[in-house]
């Protein structure tokens, strides 16, 4: 038995190729699953069986399609309401794929029919965990409805100590959310690898022997998801299409300009630095980079199925097409280049200044405020003093809090500042981006307040 590990940091997740060098099993394939099918090809191995441990909550699952483009059994557990033809599969049924053997262990918590998998090769044993045991901690429980929240803590509890009594000390465990996804939970370590064993020290929810306390603080600890996890689920129900990849034919510069008069959203891929000093008026700032953060907070702020035009390197937004396909954010128009003027040349052009905290303290005139943007739990803990806090997710629905006069707007590490000074551009706001980390603050000077608020996600 042989692990092939999938990674999509831009979400946090990954996925799986399991194969015994002829054939292959498939967990929680991403929705662009040409990934898969080229580590598939590499191998030499046959997608045989597809499984989900769960219906994803922050991704389109590619399950689907790629089960039907191989003629794969699409493992699904048989209590989940789904819209179409899986090979349902229940609590300790085990399956065949080539030589290891695959048996379903229902592990609620994460969702209210969450299943993992311990797939068996002779004497060595994998543990594909999903949302339920994770390096360090386990899948966040608030997802389904908040009525049933502690219910699911309380069945989180349980379930990752079922799951290790069934399985091996020395099983390699790998989960598909801990990587940076909003839908892990508590203090997980972002590590690449452990075993049920390492688990078994090191894990809150296996060490913690009061249920009570662990679930009152894994529920304290839970902070605010994005908002485009209440799309995920329904799709993933009905049946997701097949992710369109492709660049469609750029859009020419009388109707981007139109688009911006108009007030549709235009999105520049530049980095940050390049877009405060010359872009299109009316554009926002989604910095690609590294895509780290593009797609999540794209995804949160920016109102759900409205057209998007991407301006940008035809890199940056063949990048971007594919991440923003595996949050169900089909088909948008793209605007291929880096100048703005050159992409619409009657376009009025706007800009606004960009500065560290060196450039606050230097500037900052009376009545000016500050403006953070940091997600509720974040400013809690540690903030400017006297700054306002509207978290960059809330704020294109809170635009008539956002104090009046001219905006220092910052964030933790400059990225969501550069979106939020872009939204309040366009909505006509006299604005500076502070680009710093947040750390730097207090060590250039910046007066702090350290009370400790209570956080409200």
């Amino acid at each position: 038995m042989d692990v092939i590990v999938i990674d999509t940091p831009q979400l946090g997740d990954r996925s799986y190729l399991v194969h015994d060098g002829a054939v292959a099993l498939v967990i929680d394939p991403q929705r662009d699953t040409d990934r898969v099918e080229q580590a598939a090809r590499e191998a030499g191995v046959a997608i045989t069986h597809v499984a989900e441990t769960h219906i994803h909550n922050d991704y389109v699952t590619g399950g689907l399609e790629l089960a039907k483009a191989h003629g794969a059994s699409y493992l699904v557990n048989a209590a989940d309401p789904v819209k179409f033809e899986r090979t349902p599969i229940t609590d300790g049924e085990t399956v065949q794929v080539g030589a290891f053997t695959v048996k379903a262990v229902a592990t609620p918590g994460h969702t209210h029919t969450h299943l993992s998998f311990i797939v068996e090769d002779g004497d060595k044993q994998a543990v594909f965990s999903g949302g339920s045991l994770l390096y360090g901690s386990v899948g966040r429980t608030d997802l389904v409805a908040a009525s049933d929240t502690v219910g699911l803590t309380r069945d989180q509890y349980a379930s990752v100590r079922r799951l290790v009594e069934q399985a091996d000390r020395d099983a390699a465990l790998f989960p598909t959310h801990g990587f940076g996804s909003f839908c892990s939970s508590g203090p997980a370590t972002g590590a690449d690898e452990s075993t049920i064993g390492e688990q078994l020290t090191a894990n809150h929810a296996l060490t913690d022997p009061d249920e009570e306390h662990f679930v009152h603080e894994l529920i304290a600890n839970l902070t605010a998801y994005p908002s485009y996890y209440a799309h995920m689920g329904p799709s993933n129900t009905q049946g997701p299409g097949a992710a369109d990849l492709s660049v469609p034919e750029s859009v020419d510069p009388a109707e981007l300009n139109r688009r911006l008069e108009d007030g549709e959203w235009v999105v520049d891929l530049r980095n940050r630095v390049a877009f405060s000093s010359s872009h299109l008026k009316g554009s926002v700032s989604f910095e690609y980079g590294d895509g780290s953060s593009f797609t999540t907070f794209l995804g949160w702020v920016l109102p759900w199925d409205e057209k998007l035009t991407l301006v940008g390197s035809l890199e940056d937004v063949e990048n971007a097409i594919r991440d923003l396909s595996r949050i169900g954010i089909d088909s948008p128009d793209a605007a291929v280049g880096t100048e703005p003027h050159a992409l619409a040349p009657d376009a009025a052009l706007a800009s606004y200044p960009r500065v560290g905290w060196d450039g606050l303290l230097s500037g900052r005139a009376e009545g000016d405020a500050v403006l953070d943007v940091r997600r509720t739990d974040e400013f809690a803990g540690s903030r400017v003093a006297g700054a306002v806090n509207v978290p960059l997710h809330e704020l294109l629905g809170r635009m008539d809090e956002v104090p009046d006069g001219r905006l220092w707007v910052h964030c933790a590490s400059g990225y969501r500042a550069g979106v939020a000074a872009s939204l309040l551009q366009r909505a006509g706001r006299d604005v500076v981006q502070i680009d710093a980390t947040f750390e730097e603050a207090e060590t250039s000077g910046v007066p702090m307040d350290k009370s400790t608020l209570q956080a409200a996600d």
